[in-house]
């Protein structure tokens, strides 16, 4: 199979390998993407949390914590610019505001339900926003919980929502902020699919360094490498970010229960504007 140049663009981007490894991890499988990406991954060339496509998009996520509920969402835009214009950042909190106290099925039903302030469906105050701003703005993704619910959100880009068995704000905010520093996956082992073993326990098994050893010395080793693997990705197995010494679960004992967690990365596997905006205003200004 002829191995061209946006196949091995499209996987360089998906895996941060370099040239001349992405091509020949294609040549090796002839040309299927996935078994690339897998081969890479195995030689150690990919790494294996690293994310599917590029972390790109423009906007900000916002957060809204009511008496018993509370919402995140994320809200894009075109440029950073105007990520940070005071109107983007004031319909950003208003509509996670509105998803806390309406709890909309979906990003449809948000859009075609009314503003309380002016009385237009939402859909028609973004329209009105994108006039005024000048750039394209689309509401992404949302999330709601009911309970005792906390949120941190980080410069725009990083957003937590937390939902507990009970109170504790000062222990919930540190919790909110470990997440979003930490970037677990799952609250507990518990909640670790089988699927996700496995697919860990595949990959190890066929990485280099391990190809010579005796089968059961090999199936010992992927063991502990795969059990490391998972710590990793639980939340309450973490060392807490202000205290090493101490992981999440032993912060938590005998204070509250961890039920759920959200974690959204603006632009999180979006395409990014591949031009230059300050050089987007000079072209105009010299136009």
């Amino acid at each position: 199979m002829n191995i061209t140049a946006t196949m091995v663009k499209e996987l360089r981007d998906k895996t941060g390998a370099g040239m001349m490894d992405a091509k020949k991890a294609l040549v090796e499988v002839d040309g299927d993407m996935e078994k690339a990406m897998e081969v890479l991954r195995q030689k150690g060339i990919a790494s294996a949390d690293k994310k599917m496509g590029r972390i790109a998009a423009e906007g900000r996520i916002g957060s809204y914590v009511g008496e018993g509920y509370g919402a995140m969402v994320e809200v894009n835009c075109e440029t950073d610019f105007v990520a940070k214009n005071a109107e983007f950042i004031e319909l950003t909190d208003c509509l996670a505001k509105k998803i806390a106290e309406t709890n909309p099925a979906s990003v449809d039903a948000l859009l075609s339900s009314v503003c309380e302030n002016c009385g237009k469906p939402i859909s028609d105050v973004i329209k009105e926003k994108i006039a005024s701003i000048g750039e394209k703005i689309t509401v992404r993704r949302f999330i709601r919980y009911e309970g005792n619910t906390s949120t941190y959100i980080h410069n725009g880009k990083i957003g937590v929502l937390l939902l507990t068995d009970s109170k504790d704000e000062a222990l919930t905010k540190d919790l909110c902020l470990h997440i979003a520093s930490s970037a677990p996956e799952f609250v507990s082992r518990a909640d670790i699919p089988d699927s996700v073993v496995e697919e860990e326990t595949r990959i190890e098994m066929g990485k280099e360094d391990l190809q010579k050893k005796p089968e059961q010395i090999r199936a010992k080793i992927v063991e502990g490498r795969v059990n490391k693997l998972m710590a990793q990705r639980c939340l309450v197995e973490q060392p807490f970010v202000k205290n090493p010494d101490q992981t999440i679960e032993q912060l938590i004992s005998g204070k509250l229960s961890i039920l759920k967690f959200d974690r959204f990365v603006l632009g999180e596997g979006l395409e990014k504007r591949s031009d230059n905006f300050a050089e987007e205003v000079m072209s105009q200004l010299n136009g």
